[in-house]
């Protein structure tokens, strides 16, 4: 995640969403993963606020791998320390 979601606003985006705040919290701690397609309308409803990558933090790749692309330094970064 880009910039740190404090608890206030964790809360207001939870409730913007439509989403339990713990749910929330889980995900964006890494603990849950929200489904593909539910991921798809936070990240549009938040305007980006929280994207994809922020709550499928360990299958965001498998499904979207066109977002690794997307940040070809941290991309080329991950490659190389999986090389080795």
């Amino acid at each position: 995640m880009a910039t740190p979601i404090r608890p206030p606003e964790r809360q207001q985006l939870a409730e913007q969403l439509g989403l339990n705040e713990q749910y929330l919290y889980q995900c964006l701690a890494g603990l849950r993963e929200m489904g593909a397609k539910e991921a798809v309308r936070v990240e549009k409803e938040t305007g980006g606020r929280l994207t994809r990558r922020d709550v499928c933090t360990k299958s965001w790749r498998d499904l979207w791998p066109e977002l690794d692309a997307a940040h070809p330094k941290q991309a080329r970064a991950k490659r190389a320390a999986k090389a080795g």
